[in-house]
């Protein structure tokens, strides 16, 4: 990897995790209302996907920030984001008002997951953890 684009990477990395370590954020404040939100859309045990959610979302988002396997956390994020797109963003099942919305997040989404597969595919660069790891091994 060429030195220069090293910091790229990095900047990367937070813009893709940002996402997520913001949204698992605000689902620790609004948790009832997250568990309200899964419940409507008619999943069970919606207090244990809302915690295993908050978990994934945070804890996914800070191993891509500081690149810790991060080949891991992209790929369980993208696996989660296609999840999420197609349950909670099914614009082929909204109410014409909501439709255009649910696609352009439904596409946001899918954007998202292609960003985390192509993290799954190429590591998380010269400025990780996981970088460290392979020089010391």
């Amino acid at each position: 990897m060429h030195l220069a684009s090293k910091p790229l990477v990095l900047i990367a990395r937070i813009l893709l995790a940002g996402i997520f370590i913001t949204a698992g954020l605000s689902k620790i404040g609004g948790f009832e209302g997250t568990v309200g939100y899964i419940a409507s859309k008619g999943l069970p045990f919606s207090g244990l996907i809302a915690a295993l959610t908050i978990a994934v979302e945070v804890l996914g988002g800070i191993a891509i920030v500081i690149g810790y396997k991060a080949r891991i956390a992209g790929f369980v994020l993208a696996v989660f984001t296609i999840l999420a797109a197609v349950i909670f963003h099914n614009f082929w099942d909204a109410p014409a008002d909501q439709a255009y919305i649910q696609n352009i997040m439904f596409m946001k989404n899918m954007s998202i997951a292609g960003g985390l597969l192509l993290l799954t595919i190429f590591g998380a660069g010269g400025l990780s953890i996981d970088a460290k790891k392979e020089v010391n091994t």
